[in-house]
């Protein structure tokens, strides 16, 4: 069973950056298309972008031009760079691997961002 860590998350201010790392065992992988995703205090989690396994990418509207997403397959890791980050951005944020409407994997533990003045 492939297993989901993400770290990175912090307090920052607006307008700063961060960067997410999502380590995920197994070695299937580097075959799948992966996903990060995030939840909100009082909403539902929500997809913000998504990367194949040959590298095209692919962002929620409320993201683009800020965040960027990437994947090293040699060491199972997929990254969430995101920058000028806003109030809105605050929430848990977690990744997987997107199968339609559903996720192949059992959740991690997320990590939180808040951003706030």
């Amino acid at each position: 069973q492939v297993q989901l860590v993400e770290s990175g998350g912090g307090s920052v201010q607006p307008g700063g950056s961060l960067r997410l790392s999502c380590a995920a065992s197994g070695s299937i992988f580097s075959a799948n298309a992966m996903a990060w995703y995030r939840q909100a205090p009082g909403k539902q989690r929500e997809l913000v972008a998504d990367i194949t396994s040959g590298g095209r990418t692919t962002y929620a509207g409320s993201v683009k031009g800020r965040f960027t997403i990437s994947r090293d397959n040699a060491k199972n890791m997929v990254y969430l760079q995101m920058s000028s980050l806003k109030p809105e951005d605050t929430a848990i944020y977690y990744c997987n691997a997107p199968m339609g409407s559903l996720v192949l994997y059992s959740w991690g533990q997320g990590t939180q961002v808040t951003v706030s003045s």
